[in-house]
């Protein structure tokens, strides 16, 4: 069975393959035929000659229907997992004849699901076919793939043949965003740096409590505990102060420790995580970066998310930087001894490991439970272990 299945594959691949039509034709004609040599009688001559040409003109039909036919595919916009890629290709017919009994099939990744299919009745000459459809996500991830496959049975369905085209396509899913409202270990970063280096001998403020830069309406999100209440009475709406923030320049930087190994469902929520706080600094107008061990430090929205659609665990080992405060994202705690001032982290819990984890860290964190809402957790206050 599966040799027979081989030589098909081949046969369509290759050349062309006769249908189950095909097969039964062939039966009719070799039975008129060996009647016909039986008789002798001419009228079965005749009908097993056309049965047997129209299985020839066939086998040269469908194949050169392909021949001509031009493939092209629009760019795929990137989508958030979760949402349906968007994919759209055109099938141009160049020629003075139509072409008929037509199938078009995408081979996406597997990763992405079963490849789609869709039979085409009729192009006419020298028109275009457009092929709109929408291929539902689960993981964000970086996916390519080259070729689509034509297939025909033109122009009876007798033979049937199949040919690859090359039409690459790239698809970006970005991760999820997680809607933030609030994140200790945003709003309270550089804390520690800030009691240290303030050059006029007091500690600076964070970007949390302190010297009041200006006043702005409320915008959902903010901490209730920045409302300048009296002002807000006068105006009768919410004012919220802005303060001083501790960077002073100063750039936060992400890291997400992708040169080390991870359990895969930990590692899809550091990418969730890493997303997720990097737009809530960007919400809390801090100066953010991403550092991967692959990329380096990087900054961009778009080019950020492409970078952590694309990154996977055990990339090249490289040294994050360490000039900027750093929020670690990491399920090794041996990585959290060599921090910069002033850095924050985000540790995940060996799942195999039933001792529980010691964490010796001159700086605040967070120990993550992966079975546990990560968005929650993202959102409590830090602690010193």
């Amino acid at each position: 069975m599966k040799i027979t299945k081989r030589i098909t594959n081949w046969l369509e691949t290759h050349a062309s393959a006769p249908s189950y039509g095909g097969w039964v034709l062939t039966g009719v004609s070799l039975s008129y035929l060996g009647a016909a040599i039986n008789t002798m009688a001419g009228w079965l001559y005749v009908i097993s000659g056309v049965c047997l040409a129209l299985l020839g003109l066939s086998v040269f039909l469908a194949p050169r229907s392909l021949k001509n036919l031009i493939v092209k595919r629009s760019p795929i916009p990137p989508i958030t997992a979760g949402d349906d890629l968007s994919i759209e290709l055109e099938i141009y017919n160049p020629t003075q004849k139509p072409v008929t009994l037509l199938q078009i099939s995408d081979t996406l990744p597997f990763i992405l699901g079963e490849p789609n299919k869709q039979p085409i009745d009729i192009i006419q000459p020298q028109q275009h076919y457009r092929w709109h459809y929408y291929q539902p996500t689960q993981k964000r991830g970086l996916y390519k793939w080259q070729n689509i496959e034509l297939a025909t049975g033109a122009p009876w369905g007798l033979f049937w043949c199949r040919r690859q085209r090359e039409c690459a396509a790239i698809a970006i899913v970005y991760p999820t965003v997680l809607p933030l409202t609030n994140c200790p270990l945003v709003d309270e970063i550089g804390q520690d740096d800030s009691q240290r280096n303030d050059p006029r001998g007091k500690p600076l403020q964070l970007a949390t409590s302190g010297l009041v830069r200006s006043l702005r309406p409320y915008r959902i999100g903010d901490p209730t505990r920045l409302i300048h209440w009296r002002t807000s009475a006068r105006y009768g709406e919410l004012r919220v102060r802005e303060l001083e923030i501790i960077t002073g320049g100063q750039e936060i930087i992400i890291a997400l420790d992708t040169a080390a190994k991870w359990e895969q469902e930990q590692f899809e929520q550091a990418v969730i995580a890493a997303a997720s706080l990097y737009f809530y600094a960007q919400r809390q107008e801090l100066q953010v970066q991403l550092w991967t061990a692959a990329t380096g430090v990087v900054k961009g929205d778009v080019t950020i998310l492409e970078a952590l659609a694309a990154t996977n665990p055990l990339e090249e080992d490289n040294q994050p930087p360490e000039t900027a405060p750093l929020i670690w994202l990491t399920q090794n705690p041996l990585t959290l001894s060599n921090l910069p001032a002033g850095s924050r982290w985000v540790l995940w819990q060996d799942p195999n490991s039933s001792a529980k984890m010691i964490v010796n860290q001159d700086y605040p964190g967070i120990i993550l439970d992966s079975e546990q809402e990560l968005q929650l957790q993202l959102q409590k206050p830090l602690a010193s272990f």
